[in-house]
Parts: C-alpha cells; sequence; structure tokens
C-alpha cells in the first residue's frame, strides 16, 4: 500500500508539473464596463494563429458547402441585415481587444431550419435563417445573439478548452503509462467532463453573455433585449422546439436575471451611442 501511495504520489506530481509547464496565464480582453476579467490558461502547444488558421479553413469549407448547395446567402434581405448589424458590433471590439480591429471577419447567412448562430476563432460568423425566421428577433434581440457569438471568439474560449483537454490528455497519458491502467483513461474522460467542461461551460457562457451585451450596447442597440431574447428561446423550448442554439447555449432564471443586472449597466452606453 505504501509503495502505491508513493507511485501515485509522483505520478500526481509529474502530472501537475506537465499541466502547469503546458499552460499559461493570460489576458484575452480588458474587462470592460461588465467586469469580465477571469485569468485564462492557454497552452503553449496551440497558438491563437494556429486555430484561427484552422478555423479559417473550416469556415471556408462550411461557407464553400453552403454555396454549392445553394444555402449561402440566399434571402438577400436576411443578408444584408445581418451584416450591417454585425459590422457595428465589430466596431466596437476595441473596446475589448484592439487586435481583432484588423481579424479577417466574415459575415453570412447560411438557410436552415436550425435556430442557431456561431462565430468561429478569428471573427468567422454565421447565423442561420431558421433562428431569424422562427425567433422573428428585433434588430437589437439580433445584435445580442451575434454579440454573444463573437465574445466566444474575442475570449478564445475555443482555445481555452483544447488547452483545458491538451493539459487533461498529457496527464491521462502519463498516469496511463505509470500504472499501467487502460482503464484510466476512461475515468480521466468523464472527471474532465466534470472539471472543466460543465464549470468552463457555465463560466464561458456568462462572460458572452456579459460582453455581448456590451458590444450591443456600445454599438447603439437598446442591451435590454437580450433578456426578451432569451425569453422567447425559452418559450420555443417550451413549445417542444427545442433550438439548436440551447444545446451549447443553455438558458436558465439565473442567466436572464444576470443579464438584466448587466443591461442596466451598459444602459448609459447604449444613451449615449443613441444620441443623435
Amino acid at each position: 500500500m505504501k509503495a502505491i501511495l508513493l507511485r501515485c504520489s509522483k505520478v500526481l506530481c509529474v502530472t501537475a508539473t506537465v499541466a502547469l509547464t503546458a499552460c499559461a496565464a493570460v489576458d484575452t480582453t480588458s474587462g470592460g464596463t461588465v467586469g469580465v476579467q477571469r485569468k485564462q490558461y492557454m497552452s503553449g502547444l496551440v497558438s491563437e494563429a494556429q486555430l484561427n488558421q484552422t478555423a479559417a479553413q473550416q469556415y471556408a469549407d462550411v461557407i464553400g458547402q453552403a454555396r454549392n448547395q445553394k444555402k449561402l446567402d440566399t434571402d438577400g434581405a436576411q443578408t444584408k441585415r445581418v451584416r450591417a448589424i454585425a459590422n457595428r458590433l465589430i466596431a466596437q471590439v476595441g473596446a475589448f481587444r484592439p487586435d481583432a480591429q484588423s481579424w479577417n471577419w466574415e459575415v453570412h447567412v447560411l438557410q436552415s431550419s436550425d435556430v442557431n448562430a456561431w462565430c468561429m476563432p478569428g471573427g468567422k460568423i454565421a447565423v442561420y435563417s431558421g433562428l431569424i425566421n422562427q425567433l422573428k428577433p428585433t434588430d437589437a434581440e439580433l445584435a445580442a445573439i451575434i454579440g454573444h457569438e463573437m465574445a466566444h471568439a474575442l475570449r478564445e474560449h475555443a482555445r481555452e478548452q483544447v488547452s483545458q483537454q491538451m493539459a487533461t490528455d498529457i496527464g491521462l497519458s502519463v498516469l496511463s503509462m505509470v500504472t499501467g491502467n487502460a482503464a484510466v483513461q476512461d475515468l480521466g474522460g468523464n472527471l474532465s467532463q466534470v472539471m472543466f467542461t460543465l464549470p468552463n461551460s457555465r463560466t464561458h457562457e456568462t462572460e458572452a453573455d456579459r460582453i455581448g451585451v456590451e458590444l450591443a450596447a456600445r454599438a447603439g442597440y437598446d442591451p435590454r433585449a437580450a433578456v426578451s431574447l432569451w425569453q422567447k428561446m425559452a418559450q420555443l423550448d417550451g413549445q417542444g422546439q427545442t433550438p439548436e442554439f440551447l444545446s451549447t447555449h443553455p438558458s436558465a432564471a439565473s442567466r436572464i436575471q444576470d443579464l438584466q443586472v448587466m443591461s442596466d449597466r451598459v444602459l448609459p452606453l447604449y444613451q449615449a451611442a443613441a444620441k443623435p
């Protein structure tokens, strides 16, 4: 038993050392008026440039496929509207990270019945026509959605998740090697989900909500629309039509409460931007 404990202790030390040396604390954005101040840990094994390049290629593949299927920007009015809103939001990203102003932003509308939208690393945005057709969002509500997705890219949440997974995989490889127990991988996968995926998913969503609200306010869109937007999402979900958006963006009463607080906090920014 003593030998086993000693070996486990050594494993934990090696695992912790590898994980810590693989990641470094960074500030991807400033806190803004909403006060997002959390330190993030990024792996040196995957750089922002590498991830952005990969995202750009994946985005090109998605856009190419949609074009071939004649599902890309099929409604001129919808595309014009989405791009106009997105461009106003993009003009405000310097409040959180000035370098994002020089990203190669792209915005497209994909014809799909799914209620969904996303923004890849580096500023590659897609809004699904189903979101517009089913939710019938106002411009301010649409700004809340797009701003939320842009916030994920600004905070580099995807790179953070990749970094956490890589640190976990490195630790599990060391543990499996020392113990010779292949079952450790399954246990580690479950532990990783509890320790990293679920808590950080909630954290990421809160950060994206808050930054998105501020981007919208700075762009001259009423930030309180984020509250009515999520109420619409909840309504759709309650009717048995769970939006694809909710599969990765879980809604809750506490989330709406937080949005109410944050929208009130950034209301002066909206009032200043909306002045003629």
